[in-house]
């Protein structure tokens, strides 16, 4: 269990159409993208470092959450 403001989470996505993933921090208007999965770890944590450059309270955690997307054939 984690306390509230002590951690933020990103959803990342898989772009199955043109590869690549997107995040976005949930809660916060924060979003990136990338073409490997070590890109896109790396462009979160620069985004998150950007969006609180200031005196802004920071979460100390990012978690990432990765979604699958899961097809059903009828």
């Amino acid at each position: 269990m984690t306390l509230l403001g002590t951690e933020i989470v990103f959803e990342v996505n898989e772009d199955e159409v043109d590869g690549g993933y997107s995040a976005s921090a949930i809660g916060y208007g924060i979003h990136t993208q990338g073409q490997t999965i070590e890109e896109i770890r790396k462009n979160i944590r620069e985004a998150f470092e950007c969006y609180f450059d200031g005196e802004m309270a920071r979460p100390k955690l990012i978690r990432l959450h990765f979604a699958h997307g899961e097809v059903l054939v009828l």
